[in-house]
């Protein structure tokens, strides 16, 4: 498969990529590891005229955290990098754990914390070469009027299948986006658009600089439940991020649980934070929150699995990951249950 033509830029500065984007609109596509990039256009999802080589860009690199700001992450962020920071690990788990699982070393030491970020939907019927693609007519992600995943609806149901988004949904992350306006910080919660077409809400002319974590949410318990074919390399049918701040009395003190790879977008579970602060373990809350999480779910058919077995899966991920982090040590004979 050999990709369209293209003129690569690389700018040397925040400021002049996004003079580069503005001034080019649609027909320029930003490029950073490239792991999800260069497949894309090797089985032409897209044409780009101009590919905006961000790499050289040393502003949107390296870690910083302190006890007054918290966490910054440039875009630039190897996938590595995170997973190996011990202060991530320590203050962020859920961080940790949802990078680690992340394809293999090969895509984790190119693929950016800001490129994880912005990846793009994927279903079974647009992920295919420009032939398999014309064969069937296009969908309506890409040069047809239908969705195939789900014929009688006019909505794209390509799914979000990132695997930081939902980690960092539940640290209450915030994204620094620069544009011809200035810069802006959002919650990453309003960044995603549950479309799997309009998927982001990055402007013309936008690039997602940093991503921040706030102080209030270190040192969290936290872990990523992930279900895929293979343990390397595959994206996930489905992800569950659970974080959580529980005291020495066993209490529940903040609560967040995400999903990914069963919506457009990776998607909160709200009734989660409401129903579990304040309380302590039971098997019974455990498991309304794990119906919770399906309610949430809106799997559809994949080529490897089934909506009713995506389903189940997050239900026993949700329940998994809440008995492992909400259960405490008790003696040294006893082990903490998952």
């Amino acid at each position: 498969m050999t990709m369209p033509g293209f003129r690569v830029i690389r700018p040397s500065s925040v400021d002049e990529a996004v003079r580069v984007l503005a001034d080019n609109g649609p027909e320029a596509m930003v490029i950073a590891g490239g792991t999800d990039v260069v497949p894309n256009l090797q089985m032409r999802l897209f044409a780009p005229r101009v590919l905006v080589d961000i790499k050289g860009i040393g502003e949107l690199r390296g870690i910083t955290c302190n006890d007054r700001v918290g966490l910054r992450m440039g875009a630039l962020t190897t996938l590595t990098e995170i997973a190996e920071w011990k202060f991530v690990e320590r203050c962020f788990p859920v961080l940790g754990s949802a990078v680690r699982s992340v394809a293999g070393p090969l895509q984790r030491n190119m693929g950016t914390i800001g490129g994880n970020l912005c990846l793009e939907t994927r279903c079974l019927w647009y992920n295919q070469s420009e032939f398999w693609r014309q064969s069937l007519g296009g969908c309506l992600k890409k040069q047809g009027d239908v969705c195939h995943v789900a014929p009688g609806g006019q909505r794209c149901w390509a799914v979000w299948s990132g695997d930081s988004a939902p980690a960092l949904l539940t640290v209450e992350a915030e994204l620094e986006i620069a544009g011809p306006g200035g810069r802006r910080r959002i919650p990453l919660a309003e960044f995603y658009r549950n479309d799997g077409m309009n998927r982001i809400a990055l402007g013309r002319g936008e690039l997602v600089v940093a991503v921040h974590v706030p102080v209030s949410s270190a040192f969290r318990r936290g872990v990523y439940r992930k279900l895929r074919v293979r343990d390397s390399i595959d994206y996930p049918l489905a992800g569950v991020a659970v974080a959580m701040k529980v005291d020495g009395q066993g209490i529940c003190r903040a609560a967040r649980v995400a999903l990914a790879a069963v919506n457009p977008a990776p998607q909160l579970v709200h009734a989660a934070a409401e129903r579990l602060e304040g309380k302590r373990y039971s098997a019974e809350l455990v498991e309304e929150i794990a119906h919770e999480a399906i309610r949430t779910a809106k799997p559809l058919t994949t080529s490897a699995s089934t909506p009713v077995y995506r389903r189940d899966m997050v239900r026993l991920f949700t329940r998994r990951a809440l008995e492992e982090l909400w259960q405490t040590r008790r003696g040294n004979g006893e082990k903490r249950a998952g």
